[in-house]
């Protein structure tokens, strides 16, 4: 099986994270902080060491300004309901994750918080004047990805957030999902307020994992709100800190396992995952080209969408899937918008997302998958 969906999530996991996963089942059986026995402080002490590794990964002053949850999705829905109220406004682009477009559009419908829509150049870059023209008084939040996970296009944050600092008392919220673990990042040089990141992506976490950097200075109202293993006697919410967002048992497993996808990108080092991923890349590009197929993708980008003549793209990816052992992605990708910003709203696309562990000649065996397709 030749595995092509890591936009989605990484597999294979290094091994590493798998025996990480398993120790700590093992070894990590009890409630992080939930009592004062050695396994709690086992348990607490394995969450803290993992937290110290994304700040330090990210470029975060403190641990503390890292928050796990379950998924980029939970993190991303703790910012928005956590920070919106009526009458304030929000800015966006066209290329966001069903992660941003739903919670939005629920709080525009029944919250009364108003949603603005960037312009793009060529379908693809932020208009940065249009940017500028949209941001208003009552400007709360604008809301980047980092990375499109359709079409791969990465938006120049240090402009973006040039122009909100500038015209505005708007915080950014950039989208990592696709981001973090490709890309070098570093939430403080950028001065970024909010960085969400996906853990089971590539940063080679297992499912279930994920969470964001917050600034320091930003409280945000909690999304859950219940157990926190201390100040129990006290009947408020933590004031600060990631317990304020981290209510209930913390996936320590998760959290552990992905603490060894952390350290399996620092040992082989992050920027000669994103040029194997690069090249595997343009190898596609290259192969599709040739075989006269629409692709959609950027320079620098490791995921690439593209099509075959009228074909159904999720005909097509099973195809791919039933004949050839292949799996890709098609269809909408969770981003409707972003689709119909490319025209390719009623065929969608099926997207083609390298990982580290991909070879060149998985890419050719998919490309001589395509050109069967073609000859039909």
């Amino acid at each position: 099986m030749i595995y092509l969906d890591n936009a989605a999530t990484t597999f294979p996991k290094p091994e590493s994270v798998y025996k990480a996963h398993d120790y700590a089942l093992r070894n990590y059986g009890a409630n992080p902080g939930r009592g004062g026995h050695s396994y709690s402080r086992e348990a607490a002490k394995a969450i803290f060491i993992v937290r110290e590794k994304l700040a330090e990964f990210l470029g975060a002053n403190s641990s503390s300004q890292i928050i796990f949850s379950s998924s980029a999705t939970e993190a991303m829905s703790t910012i928005l309901f956590g920070s919106l109220r009526k009458g304030d406004h929000v800015v966006t682009t066209q290329l966001e994750h069903n992660a941003v477009w739903r919670p939005l559009n629920y709080l525009k419908e029944n919250k009364g918080v108003e949603v603005s829509y960037c312009n793009h150049i060529d379908a693809s870059y932020i208009d940065l004047n249009d940017l500028k023209n949209k941001l208003k008084q009552n400007t709360k939040l604008v809301i980047i990805n980092h990375v499109s996970n359709v079409f791969g296009v990465e938006q120049d944050i240090e402009a973006i957030n040039k122009v909100v600092k500038e015209n505005s008392n708007a915080k950014l919220v950039v989208d990592g999902a696709q981001s973090a673990g490709t890309h070098k990042v570093n939430v403080n040089s950028l001065d970024i307020d909010a960085f969400i990141f996906a853990g089971h992506k590539s940063l080679y976490g297992p499912v279930g994992t994920g969470g964001f950097y917050l600034k320091k200075d930003w409280i945000l109202e909690p999304l859950k709100i219940g157990g926190t293993g201390s100040n129990s006697e006290n009947m408020g919410v933590p004031k600060s800190g990631p317990e304020r967002y981290e209510s209930g048992t913390a996936n320590t497993p998760g959290i552990w396992a992905l603490g060894a996808g952390i350290d399996f990108i620092n040992e082989k080092g992050i920027e000669n995952i994103f040029q194997h991923k690069i090249q595997l890349s343009h190898l596609l590009i290259e192969g599709l080209r040739d075989l006269e197929a629409k692709t959609y993708y950027n320079k620098n980008s490791t995921v690439t969408s593209f099509n075959i003549e009228n074909l159904d793209s999720t005909e097509v990816a099973f195809i791919l899937d039933d004949l050839h052992n292949i799996i890709v992605r098609a269809g909408l990708h969770c981003s409707p918008i972003a689709h119909k910003n490319f025209n390719t709203a009623k065929q969608g696309t099926i997207r083609v997302s390298p990982g580290y562990f991909n070879t060149k000649e998985e890419i050719e065996i998919l490309l001589e998958a395509v050109k069967e397709l073609k000859r039909g």
